[in-house]
């Protein structure tokens, strides 16, 4: 398999570790990896208050740094953007927020307890 379709896999196994943790917590997973012309949301969850679009992160280790430096001010206007789109087709009384999965996987899909840092309200 290639390099490309490793990291495709291993994002997909990370994304699963934190729908997960979200319905662990009592959410209520809507929708991942939602795609739209202004790019992907990764998941898409719901609890009492809050419409939670995340971005999820995974990294071996955070050595070179934290995968929440991955979601630049440019990544963070594209998932603004997406998730405005996402709104107009599924209209809420929740509360929109975008929160931040780190997961640090040092085996890769192999790791037996991933560490997840879950970011609430990461940016506005």
């Amino acid at each position: 398999m290639s390099a490309g379709g490793d990291r495709q896999l291993l994002g997909l196994w990370g994304e699963e570790q934190v729908a997960d943790h979200l319905r662990r917590q009592g959410c209520k997973l809507l929708g991942s990896r939602w795609r739209c012309r202004f790019g992907e949301i990764d998941l898409i969850a719901a609890d009492r208050k809050y419409l939670r679009f995340v971005e999820v992160k995974l990294r071996k280790s955070a050595a070179f740094a934290q995968a929440r430096e991955a979601v630049d001010y440019a990544k963070q206007e594209k998932l603004r953007a997406a998730a405005e789109l996402y709104l107009v087709g599924h209209p809420t009384k929740l509360q929109p927020r975008f929160d931040v999965a780190e997961v640090y996987a040092p085996q890769g899909t192999a790791t037996q307890r991933p560490e997840i840092c879950y970011i609430e309200d990461a940016f506005s």
